[in-house]
Protein backbone atom coordinates (compact mmCIF):
# COMPACT_ATOMS: atom_id res chain seq x y z
CA UNK A 1 0.00 0.00 0.00
CA UNK A 2 1.56 3.09 -0.87
CA UNK A 3 2.14 5.70 1.90
CA UNK A 4 -0.29 8.33 0.42
CA UNK A 5 -3.41 5.73 0.63
CA UNK A 6 -2.16 4.70 4.42
CA UNK A 7 -2.67 8.23 5.63
CA UNK A 8 -6.17 8.88 3.68
CA UNK A 9 -7.66 5.68 5.04
CA UNK A 10 -6.18 7.30 8.80
CA UNK A 11 -8.28 10.40 7.98
CA UNK A 12 -11.15 9.56 5.71
CA UNK A 13 -13.63 9.88 8.46
CA UNK A 14 -12.67 12.90 9.28
CA UNK A 15 -12.64 14.38 5.28
CA UNK A 16 -16.32 12.47 4.92
CA UNK A 17 -17.07 15.12 7.69
CA UNK A 18 -16.30 17.64 6.01
CA UNK A 19 -18.59 17.47 3.30
CA UNK A 20 -21.79 16.65 5.47
CA UNK A 21 -20.36 20.33 7.49
CA UNK A 22 -23.57 22.76 6.92
CA UNK A 23 -20.89 25.31 5.69
CA UNK A 24 -19.48 23.10 2.92
CA UNK A 25 -23.06 21.77 2.29
CA UNK A 26 -24.22 25.59 2.08
CA UNK A 27 -21.51 26.11 -0.86
CA UNK A 28 -22.47 23.37 -2.91
CA UNK A 29 -26.63 24.29 -2.53
CA UNK A 30 -26.11 28.00 -2.98
CA UNK A 31 -27.73 28.52 0.54
CA UNK A 32 -24.49 29.66 2.15
CA UNK A 33 -24.93 33.07 4.15
CA UNK A 34 -22.31 35.57 2.32
CA UNK A 35 -21.72 37.26 5.14
CA UNK A 36 -20.01 33.82 6.60
CA UNK A 37 -18.65 33.05 3.43
CA UNK A 38 -16.74 37.08 3.39
CA UNK A 39 -15.43 36.02 7.11
CA UNK A 40 -14.31 32.62 5.93
CA UNK A 41 -12.43 34.46 2.71
CA UNK A 42 -10.85 37.11 4.97
CA UNK A 43 -9.07 34.24 7.05
CA UNK A 44 -8.44 31.70 4.43
CA UNK A 45 -6.43 34.74 3.07
CA UNK A 46 -4.86 35.50 5.89
CA UNK A 47 -3.99 31.91 6.18
CA UNK A 48 -2.75 31.52 2.97
CA UNK A 49 -0.61 34.32 3.66
CA UNK A 50 1.40 31.53 6.78
CA UNK A 51 0.77 28.77 4.46
CA UNK A 52 2.94 29.86 1.63
CA UNK A 53 5.68 30.89 4.12
CA UNK A 54 5.70 26.86 5.27
CA UNK A 55 5.87 25.96 1.69
CA UNK A 56 8.90 28.47 1.60
CA UNK A 57 10.65 26.58 4.55
CA UNK A 58 10.06 23.30 2.15
CA UNK A 59 11.99 24.73 -0.38
CA UNK A 60 14.86 26.19 2.36
CA UNK A 61 14.70 22.33 3.89
CA UNK A 62 14.61 20.31 0.82
CA UNK A 63 17.00 18.09 -0.09
CA UNK A 64 17.10 17.93 -4.19
CA UNK A 65 17.27 20.58 -6.63
CA UNK A 66 14.41 18.66 -8.15
CA UNK A 67 12.42 18.96 -4.30
CA UNK A 68 13.37 22.80 -4.50
CA UNK A 69 12.14 23.51 -7.79
CA UNK A 70 8.84 21.23 -6.87
CA UNK A 71 8.02 23.51 -3.76
CA UNK A 72 9.00 27.12 -5.65
CA UNK A 73 6.23 26.14 -8.24
CA UNK A 74 3.84 25.27 -5.59
CA UNK A 75 4.11 28.87 -3.69
CA UNK A 76 4.07 30.22 -7.19
CA UNK A 77 0.38 28.51 -7.11
CA UNK A 78 -0.82 29.45 -3.88
CA UNK A 79 0.45 33.15 -4.10
CA UNK A 80 -1.08 33.33 -7.31
CA UNK A 81 -3.45 30.74 -8.38
CA UNK A 82 -5.15 29.37 -5.06
CA UNK A 83 -5.43 33.46 -4.05
CA UNK A 84 -7.12 34.26 -7.27
CA UNK A 85 -10.68 32.86 -6.34
CA UNK A 86 -10.40 34.68 -3.00
CA UNK A 87 -9.83 38.25 -4.36
CA UNK A 88 -12.45 38.06 -7.40
CA UNK A 89 -15.02 37.38 -4.56
CA UNK A 90 -12.95 40.06 -2.22
CA UNK A 91 -14.08 42.45 -4.88
CA UNK A 92 -17.53 41.69 -4.84
CA UNK A 93 -17.50 42.21 -1.50
CA UNK A 94 -15.97 45.24 -2.03
CA UNK A 95 -12.76 44.92 0.18
CA UNK A 96 -9.03 45.27 -1.47
CA UNK A 97 -6.51 42.75 -0.33
CA UNK A 98 -4.84 45.77 1.08
CA UNK A 99 -7.96 45.83 3.41
CA UNK A 100 -8.02 42.25 4.00
CA UNK A 101 -4.28 41.90 5.08
CA UNK A 102 -5.79 44.93 8.00
CA UNK A 103 -7.99 42.21 9.41
CA UNK A 104 -6.39 40.19 12.76
CA UNK A 105 -6.43 36.17 12.14
CA UNK A 106 -9.24 35.09 14.41
CA UNK A 107 -7.91 32.12 17.30
CA UNK A 108 -8.65 29.09 15.63
CA UNK A 109 -6.61 30.38 11.27
CA UNK A 110 -3.62 31.55 14.09
CA UNK A 111 -3.34 28.29 16.04
CA UNK A 112 -4.05 26.50 12.91
CA UNK A 113 -1.10 28.51 11.05
CA UNK A 114 1.31 28.16 14.06
CA UNK A 115 1.14 24.72 14.28
CA UNK A 116 2.13 24.50 10.70
CA UNK A 117 4.86 27.01 11.31
CA UNK A 118 5.85 24.94 14.58
CA UNK A 119 6.47 21.81 12.37
CA UNK A 120 7.81 23.76 8.95
CA UNK A 121 10.83 25.43 11.96
CA UNK A 122 11.75 21.99 13.50
CA UNK A 123 10.93 19.16 10.81
CA UNK A 124 12.33 18.03 8.16
CA UNK A 125 10.81 18.43 4.03
CA UNK A 126 8.60 15.05 4.91
CA UNK A 127 7.47 17.03 8.38
CA UNK A 128 6.80 20.04 6.20
CA UNK A 129 5.14 17.95 3.35
CA UNK A 130 2.63 16.31 5.90
CA UNK A 131 1.40 19.43 7.56
CA UNK A 132 0.46 21.27 4.12
CA UNK A 133 -1.04 18.74 2.27
CA UNK A 134 -4.25 17.80 4.03
CA UNK A 135 -5.18 21.68 2.99
CA UNK A 136 -4.42 20.79 -0.76
CA UNK A 137 -5.54 17.55 -1.14
CA UNK A 138 -9.07 17.48 1.05
CA UNK A 139 -10.32 20.63 -0.72
CA UNK A 140 -9.63 18.96 -4.10
CA UNK A 141 -11.76 15.89 -2.23
CA UNK A 142 -14.81 18.96 -1.34
CA UNK A 143 -14.27 20.32 -4.61
CA UNK A 144 -14.93 17.30 -6.66
CA UNK A 145 -18.22 16.18 -4.49
CA UNK A 146 -19.48 19.19 -4.51
CA UNK A 147 -18.99 19.37 -8.13
CA UNK A 148 -20.66 15.84 -8.61
CA UNK A 149 -23.25 16.47 -6.64
CA UNK A 150 -24.65 19.91 -7.84
CA UNK A 151 -23.06 20.29 -11.37
CA UNK A 152 -26.71 20.48 -12.44
CA UNK A 153 -27.41 23.39 -9.91
CA UNK A 154 -24.23 25.52 -10.20
CA UNK A 155 -25.43 28.50 -12.94
CA UNK A 156 -27.29 30.25 -10.66
CA UNK A 157 -24.97 29.29 -7.91
CA UNK A 158 -22.81 32.36 -6.22
CA UNK A 159 -20.54 29.52 -4.53
CA UNK A 160 -19.41 27.96 -8.35
CA UNK A 161 -16.42 29.58 -9.10
CA UNK A 162 -15.21 28.57 -5.64
CA UNK A 163 -16.43 24.86 -6.36
CA UNK A 164 -15.24 25.14 -10.04
CA UNK A 165 -11.70 26.11 -9.44
CA UNK A 166 -11.00 23.39 -6.38
CA UNK A 167 -13.01 20.90 -8.48
CA UNK A 168 -10.72 21.86 -11.92
CA UNK A 169 -8.52 19.54 -13.61
CA UNK A 170 -5.80 22.03 -12.62
CA UNK A 171 -6.07 21.88 -8.82
CA UNK A 172 -6.44 17.77 -9.39
CA UNK A 173 -3.63 17.91 -10.91
CA UNK A 174 -1.82 19.49 -8.15
CA UNK A 175 -3.21 17.66 -5.80
CA UNK A 176 -2.04 14.30 -7.47
CA UNK A 177 1.52 15.94 -8.01
CA UNK A 178 1.90 15.94 -4.19
CA UNK A 179 0.52 12.68 -3.37
CA UNK A 180 3.02 11.01 -5.48
CA UNK A 181 5.70 13.75 -4.21
CA UNK A 182 4.57 12.21 -0.79
CA UNK A 183 4.57 8.29 -1.74
CA UNK A 184 8.14 9.12 -3.59
CA UNK A 185 9.77 10.80 -0.48
CA UNK A 186 8.23 8.43 2.18
CA UNK A 187 8.45 4.94 0.08
CA UNK A 188 11.64 3.89 2.67
CA UNK A 189 10.89 5.44 5.78
CA UNK A 190 11.12 3.75 9.16
CA UNK A 191 8.01 2.68 11.00
CA UNK A 192 8.50 5.50 13.63
CA UNK A 193 9.20 7.89 10.95
CA UNK A 194 5.66 6.64 9.61
CA UNK A 195 3.83 7.47 13.01
CA UNK A 196 5.37 10.70 13.40
CA UNK A 197 4.12 11.93 9.78
CA UNK A 198 0.64 10.16 10.51
CA UNK A 199 0.42 12.08 13.69
CA UNK A 200 0.72 15.15 11.94
CA UNK A 201 -1.45 14.64 8.71
CA UNK A 202 -3.78 13.47 11.39
CA UNK A 203 -3.42 16.99 13.30
CA UNK A 204 -3.29 19.56 10.55
CA UNK A 205 -6.81 17.42 8.81
CA UNK A 206 -8.44 18.26 12.69
CA UNK A 207 -7.51 21.56 12.12
CA UNK A 208 -9.16 21.72 9.10
CA UNK A 209 -12.05 20.85 10.42
CA UNK A 210 -11.68 23.61 13.10
CA UNK A 211 -11.46 26.25 10.45
CA UNK A 212 -14.78 24.89 8.47
CA UNK A 213 -16.23 24.88 12.29
CA UNK A 214 -14.85 28.70 12.49
CA UNK A 215 -16.33 29.78 9.43
CA UNK A 216 -20.17 28.36 10.24
CA UNK A 217 -20.14 30.47 13.57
Amino acid sequence: MKFSEVLFSEVKEIWDGYLEHPFVKGIGEGTLDKGKFKNYLIQDYLYLKDYAKVFAMGLVKAETMKEMKFYHESIKGVLDDETAVHVNYLKDFGLSTEEVEAYKSELTTESYTNYMLGIALKGDSKDIAMTIMPCTWSYYYIGKHLYETYKENLKDNFYAPWIEGYASNEFRECAQEWIDYIDDICKDISEVKKEKLKDIFIKSSLYEMEFWNMANK
